[in-house]
């Protein structure tokens, strides 16, 4: 399975619009995120974890022609706002299979209406194929299978998603020891690092790297990060052996 980290950025992505910060005036290309998504690939399998707002460009970038389903994590505009860009995969494939838990999808079709309606379709809209996803209820994507995993963002649930070897989380604040446990003898480990500072709904940096001491993977990285977490060269110095920070369009095999 190759893994590739098509965003690696929080909500507004960093260079954050108008900011003045100097890790969004870093030329480094490392320090550029789009919001967070990987694109995970195996035999001619392609799958994506979320579709933000950047799925038009990372899909671009990557020269992704066809597209077998979609995972979500939940429903927060940064990681479905781009499920319209499906069209060009609905054309040529027809309804592209989503999966998500039963709340995800209703927020969709609420913010979505026009894909998911049968009453007078415009012809243009892209077609999806549902899915509902259950905590403790693994499932099959091209011949492998998922494990859910549950967590919480602040108020919300969120999963991550086991498979193999591999292991993603993000939007991650808070996980039950039974669902670490889900993760426990992941050879590799993605999971959110926000900033140094502690936050209300997401892992700090400090956070992250104490589930990856409790998991202990051979490799970790980390993602979903914002431009207060400090510049990509820097922090990477300082972390811990076998961890280390996603950048855009990086690209892993297991």
């Amino acid at each position: 399975m190759k893994i590739t980290f098509l965003g690696t950025g929080t909500s507004q992505g960093i260079p954050v619009i108008g900011s003045n910060h100097p890790v969004c005036l870093s030329k480094d290309p490392k320090d550029k995120r789009l919001r967070v998504s990987v694109l995970l690939s195996w035999e001619d399998y392609n799958f994506v974890i979320d579709c933000g707002p950047d799925f038009r460009q990372q899909m671009l970038t990557r020269k992704v022609d066809k597209l077998h389903g979609i995972l979500f994590t939940h429903e927060h505009a940064d990681h479905t706002a781009g499920i319209d860009d499906i069209r060009p995969f609905f054309f040529r494939q027809g309804d592209i299979p989503i999966y998500a838990h039963k709340r995800v999808v209703e927020s969709l079709k609420t913010r979505f209406d026009y894909i998911f309606t049968d009453v007078d379709r415009y012809p243009g809209a892209p077609g999806v194929a549902i899915n509902i996803i259950k905590n403790d209820s693994p499932f099959t994507i091209g011949g492998q299978q998922v494990i859910p995993i549950n967590a919480r963002h602040d108020r919300i649930q969120v999963f991550g998603f086991r498979i193999k070897d591999f292991t993603y989380l993000t939007d991650v604040k808070t996980i039950e020891e039974s669902e670490v446990e889900k993760i426990k003898g992941s050879k590799v480990l993605v999971v959110n690092a926000l900033r140094k500072e502690p936050h209300h709904s997401h892992f700090n940096l400090e956070d992250a790297l104490a589930l990856i001491d409790k998991v202990k993977p051979e490799k970790a990285y980390l993602t979903h990060i914002s431009h207060l977490l400090g510049f990509h060269e820097e922090v990477e110095k300082k972390l811990p052996k076998d961890v280390h920070l996603a950048y855009d369009n990086l690209q892993i095999t297991l």
